[in-house]
């Protein structure tokens, strides 16, 4: 039997010598490869049921590491459930992994280690019971929603703050599990946002906005509590206080203005206003801010120097919507140094820029070089850029407004078809919105009309166009140079355009119309023409027709033909209908074509080039250019529906205004995702996206005394805030107040008239009975030794007592005070 035993603590002495060369060699660098497979699942088995913890955690290493490689893992699961009451901490870390993955493919085999976690919730160590708290409310399983919330309860009181954070973040999950514990989940939620710790508020805070986003009269009393703990927490839970306080600020602080005088300096004989409602009338409104809110705005301000970009764009949300300008000012530069990130951050970035710029443009022209174009900006950057530019264009000082046109010229003239279009449409977006380069803008774009690349010209022309209509009366002679250009140019929307402008803009001055000229020219090549110039060609020869019937028609049908009323248009619309039917029938029942195209005699040129084009047209090939030519003839045709065919082909358009491509996002959410998507997230957006709700109405917002915070009350008496000279002092009063005055033996001391003692007699007679103690501690050691001694000393001191009795009895008052003192003192 001692062979058998020497033999077997041998072999346990060499295999611990063995894993001790293991963890040295793994320490060296030489680490065992977990994601070898070279161990079949029957080692990793054994590897799970050794009684040694350093095979345990080589076989849970092992299963985690298939686990992740989406290998089979559930063969294990009833030898690592096992594990779960283990005392090694790393094993209970890799065990509660474990469970965490797989408990919802086995819940019944989960279920048997519900008693071994919950006995994790009650052991000395924090960190176990942090972790036994996150795994049960990480096993989704719904029949233990009910112990997940009860353990959720008492991590709510533990004494530890990690303990309490993990019951924080259990709340939401245990939600999710089991929606029918919400009112026992509210009332944790409520005690969690007033806990001390900074890092438990912030998943408190998390825990709020997921499960009862809604209840904010649980945020009254904490929040100050929470702003104060703003600059301290994890940026996470920076992101959902500021989202919750953003909210709530909406709904708890009502927008009020005042109007402030502008003071201006008056010389000392200056006559004062003599109307002064206009003075007033004339004051200007400033915002005026809660207390609280500005507490807020202080705060966010602190945070501005994070490195997070999700951090900054919540603060310019939070300026952008509750704070005055100058507060957004001051957090446009960090947002601007978001463009020096990678490009899926510039891109977040330069959306939000867009959407605060449409509001508040100016404060971005300080920073107009971040937004200039890169040569390995991708598609989806530089248009957001090219944007910016077009924004802030009109206040820009001149040399800036120099630098951006001159980017885009440079750009519209480059290889990239795609660049080139948006930087013909944002240098017309220039001259639009500032006047006073409109005439350097058209002065490019003229000169790009000679260029080969048809797409250039055909966007110019049309920028062009926009322009002319802004001002037609100054661009007389604009349009006689495009007309030029018609020989040269090929681009059928280029043609187009240009014919467009002809027939609209040519016939202001009766005097210089050029337009039958043109119609002239252009017929003789109409058949080769492209169906777009084909149409604006039948419009342009409509339009010369209709001028040359105004102008040589009668004076009696001139008064008629005037623009119609919203009384005879009815009218007008039910003759055309009837003349368009009668039309139609006489081209149906004409059996030679011809007939209809005969040359009157007498007719005049303009006539003739007409009828000639509506012959060409009624042969055309197209549907739409054969119902347009038979529409204008109808119109045409006789002399009463001459009004409405002015009104239709002569009205004066509409001046087009080209917005900005974000237009129609400025009224999403910054900082959302909705924002960033945009159309592209379908007709009812993405999930989960809220709007910030209206500002309170004045005099509807919560009392301001509910954000009070909860102070305990200090506990003040008298015995514990007075000193000891206080308390003697008070027992001398409260003795001279009730005693009668009493004679006293002897003489009084100088300086106490009234037999009164001080303070340094009584504390010097003290002093004394301390020593009698003593004294009186000491004899009393030497009893035993002398007994004879003890009889005799026993009658003196019965005549000693005897004595003092009879002193007592004459100076019990003086030594009352004395008492009371002893008593106070201790």
């Amino acid at each position: 039997m001692e062979t058998v035993s020497r033999i077997s603590s041998m072999l346990e002495t060499a295999r611990e010598l063995t894993l001790e060369a293991a963890q040295s060699a793994s320490s060296r660098g030489l680490k065992p490869d977990y994601s070898s497979r070279s161990y079949t699942p029957a080692h990793i088995k054994n590897l799970l049921d050794s009684r040694h913890d350093k095979e345990v955690l080589d076989g849970l290493r092992r299963v985690i590491t298939l686990m992740y490689r989406s290998e089979p893992t559930l063969t294990f699961f009833s030898a690592v459930v096992k594990k779960v009451a283990s005392s090694n901490i790393e094993v209970k870390k890799l065990v509660y992994i474990y469970l965490v993955h797989h408990a919802e493919a086995e819940p019944e085999l989960a279920l048997l280690s519900i008693n071994a976690i919950q006995k994790s919730l009650t052991d000395q160590n924090p960190l176990v019971r942090s972790m036994a708290l996150r795994t049960m409310s990480g096993i989704r399983v719904p029949v233990i929603s009910q112990i997940v919330s009860l353990a959720i309860k008492r991590g709510c009181g533990d004494m530890s703050p990690h303990v309490r954070k993990a019951a924080a973040l259990a709340i939401p999950k245990c939600y999710r599990l089991d929606p029918g514990t919400l009112p026992q989940l509210v009332g944790y939620i409520a005690i969690l946002l007033g806990d001390a710790q900074y890092f438990v508020v912030g998943p408190a805070v998390a825990a709020f906005l997921e499960v009862c986003p809604g209840e904010l009269d649980m945020v009254h009393k904490h929040y100050r509590s929470l702003v104060k703990k703003l600059v301290d927490m994890d940026e996470w839970s920076q992101l959902a206080t500021l989202r919750l306080l953003t909210t709530y600020a909406r709904k708890c602080f009502p927008r009020r203005t005042e109007k402030v005088k502008q003071t201006v300096d008056k010389g000392f004989y200056d006559d004062p206003p003599e109307n002064q409602a206009a003075e007033d009338d004339s004051a200007e409104e400033v915002t005026v801010l809660d207390p609280d809110l500005e507490l807020l705005l202080r705060a966010c301000k602190l945070l501005l120097q994070n490195r997070n970009s999700a951090m900054i764009v919540s603060i310019v949300r939070c300026f952008f919507y509750l704070a005055p300008p100058e507060y957004l000012a001051s957090a446009i530069g960090p947002l601007v140094a978001l463009l020096r990130s990678p490009q899926d951050i510039q891109l977040i970035a330069l959306y939000n820029i867009v959407t605060v710029a449409l509001k508040d443009p100016k404060p971005f022209t300080r920073y107009a070089a971040h937004f200039l174009i890169h040569a390995n900006d991708p598609p989806h950057i530089w248009r957001l850029k090219l944007e910016v530019l077009t924004i802030i264009f009109p206040y820009c000082g001149k040399h800036w407004k120099g630098v951006i046109i001159s980017e885009l010229e440079h750009f519209s003239k480059g290889a990239d078809s795609d660049l080139v279009r948006e930087s013909v449409r944002a240098i017309g977006r220039c001259a639009q919105s500032d006047a006073d380069t409109a005439d350097m803008c058209l002065r490019i774009l003229l000169g790009q009309i000679s260029s080969l690349d048809g797409n250039l010209v055909s966007e110019s022309l049309t920028v062009i166009r926009h322009l002319i209509q802004q001002d037609s009366a100054s661009h007389k002679t604009t349009v006689m140079k495009l007309v030029t250009y018609l020989g040269s140019t090929t681009n059928p929307d280029a043609r187009a355009t240009i014919i467009w402008l002809v027939g609209e803009f040519a016939g202001i001055d009766p005097d210089n119309n050029i337009a039958p000229d043109v119609l002239r020219v252009l017929i003789q090549t109409f058949a080769d023409e492209p169906e777009t110039v084909k149409q604006q060609i039948v419009l342009l020869g409509a339009k010369v027709y209709l001028q040359h019937l105004l102008k040589n028609q009668p004076e009696e049908i001139a008064q008629v033909n005037t623009f119609p009323t919203s009384e005879n248009a009815s009218n007008i619309e039910q003759e055309l209908r009837n003349e368009w039917t009668d039309d139609q029938e006489q081209q149906d029942r004409s059996q030679q074509p011809d007939g209809e195209a005969a040359i009157k005699e007498g007719e005049d040129r303009i006539t003739l080039l007409w009828r000639y084009i509506l012959l060409l047209a009624r042969y055309d090939t197209s549907y739409d250019l054969r119902d347009r030519a038979r529409l204008y003839k109808s119109l045409l045709a006789s002399p009463s529906s001459t009004q409405l065919a002015n009104l239709l082909l002569l009205a004066p358009k509409p001046v087009p205004h080209v917005p900005s491509p974000s237009e129609t996002r400025k009224d999403l959410l910054i900082g959302t995702s909705t924002l960033v998507v945009g159309a592209d997230a379908g007709y009812h957006g993405l999930r989960g996206y809220t709007s910030l709700p209206d500002w309170v109405e004045l005099g509807q917002e919560p009392d301001p005394s509910l954000r009070t915070e909860d102070v305990k009350p200090e506990v003040t008496t008298m015995q514990t805030s007075a000193t000891a000279g206080e308390k003697l002092d008070k027992a001398l009063r409260d003795y001279q107040n009730n005693a009668p005055p009493q004679r006293r033996k002897g003489p009084v001391a100088p300086g106490d008239s009234a037999g009164k003692k001080t303070l340094d007699q009584w504390l010097a007679e003290e002093e004394e009975e301390s020593e009698e103690v003593t004294d009186s501690e000491e004899e009393s050691g030497s009893e035993e030794e002398s007994s004879s001694e003890e009889g005799s000393d026993e009658s003196d001191e019965e005549d000693e007592e005897e004595e003092d009795e009879s002193e007592e009895e004459t100076d019990s008052e003086d030594e009352t005070p004395h008492r009371e003192a002893k008593q106070l003192l201790g």
